[in-house]
């Protein structure tokens, strides 16, 4: 019974790799192997990863390390123009708001006084206004001389530029008739920082309320050693990998050297500015930036390095012409870097790489 247990999975494997024929050629680790007699499944090669080879320049990498940062030029941090207490509070952190959106209200007495002297300049107008007028009629009759017409003139018209800034700083304010004013997004972002809550006493001169960046752009902040600064320069063209996701690379390129070594990480930091569309640069996330040192011109034939297969103390490639011309070979290290191995090895037009699942194939073709 267990023997039946263990035999069934292995003869499903064995029928998502092979095939296309019964009969197969013996295959050989020292060279290009004979062409197989199996085929790779349709299900297989959903799982399997078949990518191309080319002949590139030779080079050598400087590994540096930094971390994915927002882009200051796009952050904003807002701070409360008044004291008050948070009556409400309609965004998370992490949240995507759009410019205008309220995202808190905020009960405040320095709003219930700007309201009460907006209400005495009313009222003030109004009468100042119902005073000229009476003394017109009386400049008419002879009564009042032109000069206190002029003078009433003056007051009213400085009650109306009175009045005109305190509407003003109440809609500046987005002030409210009940005593409180709304607190509105500046611009389209997501909120990366959020110190508000409701019931909270707030002022001038504390930390900022919340924080806002469109997560657009990022930047990568690198660190750079003092051994390594002959390597480096701005324009120099990096890639860039998280920790989140070590197989995807970003391009980019050196943007802006700081000529100022921090005094606590005993580095010169530089800046990287990635575009990140997708949003899965995610500030504060550690990233290795990889600079190319290039090695006199030379070049040679890169395979990507999750395609490498080890078998005896040998390096082996897993070639792909179709789907029923699977093959191996031997190759032999030139150089190597974080993403290919360069080997000396030539390939022929049309010939592709195995770089997942090389190894389950490598082991069908040399059982």
């Amino acid at each position: 019974m267990k023997t039946k247990l263990i035999y069934l999975p292995m003869v499903i494997f064995m029928k998502l790799l092979s095939g296309c024929s019964a009969d197969a050629t013996s295959n050989t680790t020292e060279g290009i192997a004979d062409t197989t007699k199996f085929c790779l499944s349709e299900q297989m090669k959903k799982t399997t990863t078949i990518s191309p080879i080319a002949l590139l320049p030779i080079t050598e990498q400087l590994s540096l390390s930094g971390k994915i940062d927002y882009n200051e030029n796009d952050l904003v941090a807002f701070r409360s123009l008044l004291e008050g207490t948070v009556e409400s509070v309609g965004f998370e952190l992490g949240d995507y708001v759009k410019a205008g959106q309220i995202l808190a209200t905020i009960k405040s007495t320095h709003v219930q006084e700007l309201f009460q002297e907006q209400r005495n300049l009313q009222n003030q107008i109004v009468m100042a206004t119902k005073q000229l007028q009476t003394k017109k009629e009386l400049l008419q009759d002879g009564m009042v001389a032109g000069s206190e017409v002029l003078t009433s003139e003056h007051e009213l018209a400085s009650l109306k530029i009175e009045l005109d800034k305190v509407q003003q700083i109440l809609k500046m304010y987005r002030a409210k008739g009940q005593g409180s004013f709304e607190i509105v997004a500046p611009k389209n972002g997501y909120i990366i920082q959020k110190a508000v809550s409701v019931g909270q006493s707030i002022s001038t001169d504390q930390d900022p309320l919340f924080s806002i960046s469109n997560l657009k752009q990022v930047w990568v902040m690198v660190n750079i050693y003092a051994n390594n600064l002959k390597y480096i320069k701005e324009g120099d063209a990096v890639k860039v990998k998280t920790i989140a996701q070590p197989d995807i690379f970003y391009a980019g390129k050196i943007d802006k050297i700081y000529h100022v070594f921090d005094d606590n990480e005993h580095v010169l930091k530089a800046r990287v500015v990635l575009e990140n569309q997708n949003l899965q640069l995610m500030p504060g996330l550690a990233a290795d930036i990889i600079i190319d040192k290039s090695n006199g011109g030379a070049q040679a034939y890169a395979v990507p390095n999750g395609a490498i297969v080890f078998h005896n103390n040998k390096e082996y490639v897993v070639i792909y012409k179709n789907d029923c011309a699977i093959s191996t070979k031997r190759i032999t290290t030139i150089s190597s870097n974080e993403q290919y191995t360069f080997v000396q090895e030539k390939f022929d037009e049309g010939e592709q790489i195995i770089s997942k699942n090389a190894l389950l194939l490598f082991e069908q073709l040399n059982p």
